[in-house]
């Protein structure tokens, strides 16, 4: 059984080919970035909130409002997550 998300968050993927186990902490990264709240629920209820935490720990990079959310939630330091820890390969996409 499979946790019903959008499917639009995976816009840029083949759905069908998706292996939610095998690919936890690609769809958990998802989901806390561009998911909903119903997304969120339907994300607790297929993998617990253990792992949700373990994987959003290894998660490369979340956005400032993500990585606030998930230290708030959880009640971890930000220096904890690897993505706080981990500068970004490009820092400003537009020079503007």
């Amino acid at each position: 059984m499979e946790p019903n998300l959008n499917k639009a968050l995976f816009w840029d993927i083949d759905i069908n080919e998706l292996d939610y186990n095998k690919h936890a902490r690609f769809v958990i990264e998802r989901v806390l970035t561009r998911g909903n709240l119903q997304d969120w629920q339907a994300l607790k209820s297929f993998y617990g909130l253990e792992k949700i935490e373990a994987e959003a720990l290894q998660i490369r990079y979340l956005d400032k409002i993500t990585l606030n959310f998930c230290h708030t939630f959880f009640g971890i330091p930000k220096a904890k997550f690897r993505c706080y820890n981990t500068e970004p390969s490009i820092r400003q996409l537009w020079n503007y």
